[in-house]
């Protein structure tokens, strides 16, 4: 007997089950209790790069998160604070040294890690002290990240460290000189309750939690494989020395859009800097590049109050970092985005941080439009003597910046003796002002035509306006 079904009820039928295919429904156990802060926990938080990944999360070619990567580390963060850390502020946070993995045939470090773990540092405080005066604390919206080299860490193409900082280091990819081993031990020799977060691909979590299981006899059942982005582990050791694991589910399930803020900040406010436009022609130009344009923009909301400073942006920035693929859209159009490598350390205000907060303000612009993403890693941004020259060698006189649109993230302070040296190289009397302390929305455009002329301005900017960014991260 043939059984006629109506249409509408066959269309229903068939649209539920193709969403069932698309999203099944849950089947995640329950996830343990939150951890106590009255315990060490150490939670490992696996960030996806080009071998263990949900399908779709890492762009095949750049080797960076793609619109889903990024959704997924946004929607993360707050099952970590809520369901891992039960809203305790974190301890410490520490992430993969992006030049110690580098992925594909052109060599692209991993920024996966530190942009995976940075919405959940938008959403933790530091409360650091901001003058002289020791007894003057702020409190941001905004949580340090840790990955900087060790002592006597060697990595190729990386310009060894004009500062240590012990306690910035970072998680190595391949665990050179067993550094990952010395931070783990480190820890545990301190015995300091809290909560300590490694964020790094599926392979150095793995190697790090066995590790941490030998090393002190805990005999702990690890993971044999890897069952993808969403879990989370945590080694949790009492005050009696017990150690075990629990293993956490997010089961978010992200869009492969790029992510969409409420409310999405304006990218219309004019801009606010007095504009300048030099040019200087040159019948023998003394820089090798020609048909080069370099866009130059200051990391994202950073000092809350004047010499607070933690290496990271705080909660604003994350807004206008976010922003930034809707605010240049049709202002520029780079092929290429560089930033500082966040390993350098810098050691401003009262402390010395890892300076990762140029590198993460343009990571979600690269990868929203699919960009090539790469780190200048082979000089010290802080080495005064020589940062100029450095500067200018490695993007106007290497040919394979020839022919391309370069958007830089930097240090807004190196930009105006930078271009005044440009200047001066073409025998220009011009002068290149200082870029306001107050300023994160300017664009300053160098450019060297196929003539080897050089042209530099400020007629662009963001638009984006400082003042109506809200003071803690954005919810998704």
């Amino acid at each position: 007997m043939r059984i006629a079904v109506p249409k509408t009820l066959f269309l229903a039928l068939s649209l539920a089950l193709l969403a069932g295919c698309a999203a099944p429904p849950s089947s995640v156990a329950p996830n343990p209790s939150p951890l106590a802060a009255s315990n060490i926990n150490l939670i490992f938080v696996v960030s996806s790069d080009l071998a263990y990944q949900a399908d779709g999360d890492v762009n095949a070619n750049t080797a960076n998160l793609t619109s889903q990567g990024l959704q997924r580390s946004l929607l993360m963060a707050p099952f970590l604070q809520a369901y891992v850390l039960q809203k305790n502020n974190v301890s410490a946070i520490y992430a993969l040294e992006p030049m110690t993995h580098l992925q594909t045939a052109d060599k692209y470090p991993d920024m996966a890690p530190l942009e995976t773990i940075q919405q959940f540092a938008m959403m933790n405080k530091d409360t650091l002290q901001f003058n002289a005066n020791e007894s003057s604390l702020y409190t941001a919206n905004s949580f340090h990240i840790n990955v900087s080299y060790s002592i006597g860490q060697t990595v190729g193409g990386v310009a060894q460290p004009l500062i240590n900082c012990v306690g910035c280091q970072g998680i190595d990819y391949a665990d050179q000189g067993k550094d990952n081993d010395s931070l783990l031990s480190n820890l545990m020799k301190a015995g300091v309750p809290g909560y300590y977060v490694f964020s790094a691909p599926w392979d150095t979590t793995l190697n790090m939690m066995t590790v941490l299981n030998k090393a002190n006899g805990y005999n702990l059942s690890l993971p044999s494989s890897y069952s993808g982005p969403n879990i989370v582990y945590a080694i949790t050791v009492v005050p009696s020395g017990a150690a075990s694991l629990a293993t956490y589910n997010s089961d978010v399930r992200p869009s492969s859009v790029y992510p969409v803020l409420n409310p999405e900040p304006s990218v219309s406010t004019p801009c606010q800097a007095t504009l300048f436009n030099y040019s200087a022609p040159s019948a023998n130009p003394p820089l090798k590049n020609t048909n080069e344009t370099l866009y130059l923009i200051r990391h994202a909301e950073a000092h809350p109050v004047s010499s607070w400073e933690n290496g990271n942006y705080v909660a604003q920035g994350q807004w206008r970092s976010l922003a930034l693929p809707n605010a240049l859209q049709g202002k520029i159009a780079p092929d290429q985005v560089y930033s500082i490598d966040p390993a350098q350390v810098d050691p401003s205000g009262y402390f010395a941080w890892s300076y990762v907060r140029p590198s993460l303000t343009i990571q979600p612009y690269a990868i929203a439009n699919n960009l090539p993403y790469n780190l200048v890693a082979n000089f010290e941004l802080d080495d005064a003597t020589t940062v100029t020259q450095n500067t200018i060698d490695f993007f106007f006189n290497d040919a394979r910046f020839s022919n391309h649109k370069i958007l830089l993230a930097w240090e807004h302070e190196h930009f105006p003796p930078f271009v005044s040296a440009l200047l001066k190289s073409y025998g220009s009397s011009q002068t290149a002002p200082a870029w306001a302390s107050g300023d994160y929305d300017s664009i300053w455009t160098v450019t060297i035509d196929a003539k080897g002329n050089l042209t530099a301005n400020n007629a662009l900017c963001e638009g984006i306006n400082p003042a109506l960014l809200p003071a803690t991260a954005p919810t998704f």
